[in-house]
C-alpha cells in the first residue's frame, strides 16, 4: 500500500505505463443509477488524459452525455493462471467531448494508436472524447494496491509541452534517417517482428511505433523532459534491440 506521504514512484510509473500502453480498456458509465460497462479503445493525450472515439449509436456515449462521471479500467498481463496477479489501474474522472479546435491533433494521436480505425473514424456519428482524470487506484499485482491522486499521476506540464513542441521534428528525423533503429527496437527489443516500422507518436513516457495496422509501445526507463531525453531513450532502446538480435558468439 502507499504511505501517508502519497503514492510510490514505482506505483505511479506503473500506472502511467498501463494507461499509455493500453489498446483496450473497460469504461464504466451509468444511467439512472444503474452502472454499465463497455469495451473501449483508448489512446492517451500528451498529458495522459485518455482519448476515446465514441459513436452516438452506443449506449455508453449517450450515458456520458447525460452524466460525465465515469471510470476506466486498464489491465496488463497476468503473471500466471491467477487473473488477480495482473497489474491494473482504475481511473475515475469526467468525460467531455474534445473542443473542435483540438480535435485534429488529438484525433491524429488516437489514430496513431489505432490505425485500423481510419476506415470509420470520420463517420458522422463518431466524435472524440477525453476523460479528465480525477484519481486512480493502482493494483500492481496480488495484494499490491495504492491510491494515486490526479496531481501525482499527471506528468510534468513543462515536460509535456517541451516534448509536444519537438514531436513532429523528432518523428520526421527518426523516420527519414533511422529506419534501422526503429526495426531494431520493434523487432529486437519489443519482439514485434519484421516490417516497415515508423515512429508515430512521442510523449514524456515513451513512444509508439506502427507498421500497417500494428502498433507497439516503447516505454522509456524514466520520464523525459525534452527532445534530448527522447533521443537518449531511443538510442538506448536501439542499442538494446540490436544486442538482443545479434547472433551468439
Amino acid at each position: 500500500m502507499s504511505s501517508k506521504h502519497g503514492a510510490s514512484e514505482q506505483g505511479i510509473r506503473e500506472a502511467r505505463a498501463l494507461i499509455r500502453g493500453a489498446a483496450a480498456a473497460t469504461l464504466a458509465s451509468a444511467t439512472g443509477g444503474q452502472p454499465f460497462a463497455a469495451l473501449v479503445t483508448p489512446a492517451p493525450a500528451p498529458d495522459l488524459s485518455p482519448l476515446l472515439l465514441l459513436s452516438t449509436l452506443s449506449e455508453h456515449t449517450r450515458q456520458l452525455a447525460a452524466d460525465p462521471r465515469c471510470a476506466l479500467l486498464f489491465i496488463g498481463a497476468a503473471e500466471g493462471p491467477n487473473p488477480q496477479t495482473a497489474p491494473r489501474v482504475t481511473v475515475t474522472g469526467l468525460a467531455e467531448q474534445v473542443p473542435e479546435a483540438e480535435v485534429a491533433a488529438l484525433k491524429a494521436r488516437w489514430l496513431a494508436r489505432h490505425p485500423y480505425a481510419a476506415m470509420y473514424a470520420d463517420f458522422g456519428d463518431f466524435s472524440l472524447w477525453r476523460v479528465r482524470i480525477g484519481a486512480a487506484l493502482h493494483v500492481g499485482g496480488f495484494a499490491r494496491a495504492e491510491r494515486i491522486k490526479a496531481a501525482e499521476l499527471a506528468p510534468d506540464s513543462a515536460a509535456v509541452a517541451a516534448v509536444l513542441a519537438a514531436e513532429q521534428d523528432i518523428i520526421q528525423h527518426v523516420n527519414d534517417d533511422h529506419a534501422d533503429a526503429l526495426l531494431a527496437i520493434a523487432q529486437g527489443l519489443l519482439g514485434a517482428g519484421p516490417g516497415d516500422w515508423r515512429l508515430v507518436a512521442v510523449d514524456v513516457d515513451g513512444c509508439d511505433l506502427s507498421e500497417g495496422n500494428r502498433t507497439v509501445r516503447l516505454a522509456f526507463l524514466t520520464p523525459v523532459s525534452d527532445a534530448e531525453g527522447v533521443r537518449a531513450g531511443l538510442i538506448r532502446a536501439a542499442r538494446e534491440g540490436r544486442a538482443r538480435s545479434a547472433p551468439p558468439g
